[in-house]
């Protein structure tokens, strides 16, 4: 999956334990600039440096996978929780567009375009 917006947010890599680390940040999704979407992703193990060549406010492109885990406390209550990990970080490029842009064509070039020989051998 992906998504792209911008980064309101990048903390420091955590160390969970001896062998697992994660480093958690924020993304502002604005599909609808009126009602932003603020996203939290976490990047895990050798994940966690792709954040660093990136700054706040730079907007970018996430490639994420979306994970659900079951946990039953020892009271015997069944949790389920969900996490997205991002596992690539891509800069979008100033002026692209989230939305691609319909052409506008006129009817003079359209009807200039019909009018042009065709040299197809079919």
């Amino acid at each position: 999956m992906k998504v792209i917006g911008k980064l309101l947010e990048m903390q420091a890599t955590q160390q969970v334990s001896d062998t697992f680390k994660k480093r958690v940040f924020i993304l502002e999704h604005a599909e609808n600039p009126q009602y932003p979407e603020y996203i939290s992703f976490e990047l895990i193990q050798d994940r966690c440096d792709l954040l660093d060549s990136f700054q706040l406010g730079q907007e970018v492109e996430i490639s994420f996978n979306l994970k659900g885990r079951k946990w039953v406390n020892p009271e015997g209550a069944t949790k389920y929780f969900n996490a997205l990990q991002a596992w690539r970080i891509e800069a979008v490029a100033p002026g692209s567009s989230q939305i691609p842009r319909e052409e506008n064509i006129s009817t003079n070039s359209m009807a200039a375009a019909a009018n042009e020989e065709d040299d197809l051998p079919f």
